[in-house]
């Protein structure tokens, strides 16, 4: 849980730090600080994906995945669906800004992939990583809409932790193999965010995160989970 707690943490710092700037941070600022951390989103997700694709024994599986995913992700149309949430609950700008955030803070590949990496391995790497995007994030956010914005920490408490519970739950069936698949999936999304942010290519994250439910129902049909 150490990497949740840190990732709580900065966001908590952020809001305060961001309520302070009153005036707000200068779109100039803005950018330079998302640049940085699009780059960083964009090579942790390569590493991701090159660290693990020689270790695949099903070497087509991320391709299949990201493909099928992809395809449900957009027939259900899940980034479409979070933005008109965001646009429901933000009828005020605290509300604006507190949707805005904990769709930011929560759904994302480095969000759910860091508990679980936590959970099975113990390794915070993506929750660090998460912590200082989030870190960015809330700080402009709240120099914005106010100190309120720390109201989604909990929040995102709330759903890191829960993921690591579940992920040392079922931590039997999470095997290297399958987590070795999932961590390639998850390479290319955490990628795509990078990209998202840099404002090269926006990729619909959101729309592909059922590729990482893929492996999970290959590994049930081949008998490995």
């Amino acid at each position: 849980m150490l990497g949740t707690i840190a990732n709580t943490g900065t966001i908590l710092t952020g809001s305060i730090l961001g309520s302070v700037l009153k005036k707000g941070i200068k779109p100039k600022y803005q950018g330079a600080l998302f640049n940085a951390m699009g780059l960083a989103a964009t090579g942790l997700g390569i590493d991701s994906v090159v660290s693990n694709m020689p270790k695949s024994q099903y070497p087509v599986l991320f391709i299949v995945s990201l493909a099928a995913g992809s395809l449900v992700g957009t027939m259900l149309d899940i980034d479409g669906g979070f933005k008109k949430l965001t646009k429901r609950f933000g009828k005020s700008e605290l509300g604006k800004g507190l949707s805005t955030g904990i769709l930011l803070y929560c759904i994302g590949s480095l969000s759910i992939l860091g508990p679980i990496q936590s959970a099975l391995y113990g390794d915070n790497t993506f929750l660090f990583t998460n912590a200082t995007l989030d870190l960015v994030t809330s700080t402009v956010l709240a120099s914005t809409y106010g100190i309120g914005m720390a109201l989604a920490a909990p929040v995102l408490f709330g759903w890191q932790g829960a993921i690591f519970l579940g992920a040392t739950f079922l931590q039997g069936f999470l095997g290297d193999a399958l987590m070795c698949e999932i961590s390639i999936i998850g390479g290319f999304l955490i990628a795509t965010s990078g990209l998202s942010i840099l404002e090269i290519k926006d990729c619909k994250t959101l729309n592909m995160l059922p590729s990482l439910l893929v492996p999970i129902l290959f590994f049930l049909c081949i008998g490995k989970l």
